[in-house]
């Protein structure tokens, strides 16, 4: 097992050629090296943990020869923190510093950490430094966040990118490690550190580290699971199998579960997260963008909403071109009687249903029954709110902006999104939009996306997009009066605004 010394310090690399993960980085100085070709100035830039310290410590004895041990000091290496020395003063004494000759190596070499902590200030004056450096001056940056570096100073150092170490990369490093330090780890186990590691070398190292005291025997990962408070991964994809088959009992069953189990919505929700990455598929995107919102307050009736929104929705229905009648003497073909969903038979009797879940129902139980003939026996006329007639007189039953609205989002998420923020209306075959922002309009009226909607609308209906402003389009009576009989519930279009 491991001693005292933690094992991020432990195998911290003190050599370019036992750096793991950055072969091109270390091939790039290796070379750079043995020509005498040093830079005044580096730039490391990457995320925590992927060796950018290391490489620098490495690069600073190197360029002077000296020999590197991880607990060393040189007077002519100076390390700097710029997350605590963000000031002015402090690049100024570096300056007047700077011009003092090394003690011993060749180079006097500055490795500033977090550079992009400096103020605005302090960052002009190491420009200056920059600019025109003392011949035996290097500079060694590193940043977590190259954006926030100003381009005066990148532009003037070798700029060098670190990456988060593969999978395979991190699981033989780790495996190496283990063996050399006795830990006793399966495959599985080993999995869900290199997992949890992220790709960070020192978050890895740092988390074998702790798992050592779990046990004096072989680290399981039913082991790992229960003490890092991870859930299974095989209840995790029974989950996401359920989400992409609509499968409403069986999602709330899998959550309830998990919840009950004690595990965080916000860690479950990390998990997910990274099976869909690992393996993306089309249908599980619209998950995959509500997850990273599962955090307090209320995170778990943000994680129940973000695999319950797609599920409670109403199903597509395949649109069947009308029937033309063949004579005017022959009746058009009419609407036929929808039978009454459970969805709808739920949604009426909830005590508090939803207003969605309301409108939902009352869409279903509205659809026209079937004509009853009169005593002339002749079809009794179906009333024209139910039917839309095309210029060639053919009857089109109500037009579905439910479905509508989720065949434009499965094909173009951007163009679906602005959906959910405009007022509609369909009559007389043509569909009325009424956006409520300017950017909104812009958006749906673009030549290609104008096309992409008339694409999903029924056979001979147009679109008209009106100027923002314009009154908003009339609300159900029907929903109206239930909305004054619970107490003023409002009728919203599209998703509600969770």
């Amino acid at each position: 097992m491991s001693g005292s010394k933690a094992l991020y310090r432990k195998y911290r690399p003190t050599k370019l050629a036992d750096v793991v993960g950055q072969t091109g980085i270390t091939s790039t100085l290796e070379n750079s090296l043995k020509q005498g070709k040093i830079s005044h100035a580096y730039l490391f830039i990457g995320p925590r943990g992927t060796g950018k310290t290391s490489v620098a410590r490495i690069l600073a004895h190197a360029v002077n020869q000296f020999d590197y041990e991880v607990e060393d000091s040189y007077l002519d290496i100076i390390e700097i923190d710029a997350a605590s020395n963000t000031g002015v003063d402090n690049i100024r004494e570096l300056r007047e510093k700077a011009v003092i000759a090394p003690t011993k190596g060749k180079y006097k070499v500055y490795i500033i950490d977090e550079i992009h902590m400096l103020t605005k200030s302090a960052s002009n004056a190491l420009l200056k430094t920059l600019e025109e450096p003392p011949e035996h001056v290097v500079f060694i940056m590193a940043t977590t966040d190259a954006h926030k570096v100003p381009i005066t100073i990148s532009s003037r150092a070798q700029v060098h990118t670190f990456k988060l170490a593969e999978p395979e990369i991190m699981q033989q490093h780790l495996r190496k490690i283990a063996n050399q330090e006795g830990i006793k780890i399966t495959d599985e186990a080993l999995d869900i550190v290199v997992r949890r590691g992220g790709g960070s070398f020192r978050d890895s190292l740092s988390l074998l580290d702790q798992i050592t005291t779990l046990t004096n025997h072989e680290i399981t990962a039913e082991l790992l699971n229960s003490a890092l408070g991870l859930p299974e991964t095989t209840m995790l994809e029974k989950l996401l199998s359920a989400y992409q088959d609509h499968n409403h009992e069986t999602i709330i069953t899998l959550i309830h579960e998990l919840l009950n189990s004690g595990l965080q919505p916000e860690i479950i929700t990390t998990e997910l997260i990274d099976i869909i990455v690992k393996n993306p598929q089309p249908n599980l995107l619209p998950l995959l963008s509500r997850l990273p919102e599962v955090k307090p307050p209320f995170p778990e009736a943000k994680f129940l909403l973000a695999f319950l929104q797609d599920s409670t929705e109403t199903p597509k229905i395949a649109h069947t071109e009308p029937k033309i009648a063949s004579s005017p003497s022959e009746p058009a073909q009419r609407a036929q009687t929808a039978p009454e969903s459970t969805s709808a038979k739920k949604a009426l009797s909830n005590p508090t249903p939803t207003p969605k879940a309301l409108k939902t129902a009352l869409e279903t139980v509205k659809t026209p029954k079937a004509p009853v003939k009169n005593a002339k026996n002749e079809p009794e006329k179906v009333p024209e709110a139910t039917i839309a007639t095309t210029e060639n007189n053919a009857k089109i039953t109500d037009f579905d902006w439910q479905t509508f609205q989720e065949s434009v989002k499965n094909a173009n998420s951007a163009v679906g999104s602005q959906l959910a923020k405009v007022s509609q209306k369909c009559l007389n075959n043509c569909l009325h939009l009424y956006p409520t922002q300017k950017f909104t309009k812009t958006i749906l009226e673009k030549p290609g996306n104008r096309d992409l909607l008339l694409s999903f609308l029924p056979t001979g209906f147009s679109l008209q997009i009106h100027e923002i402003g314009q009154p908003p389009v009339p609300k159900d009576p029907t929903l109206s009066q239930i909305s004054d009989i619970m107490g003023g519930v409002q009728e919203v279009d599209g998703d509600l605004p969770f």
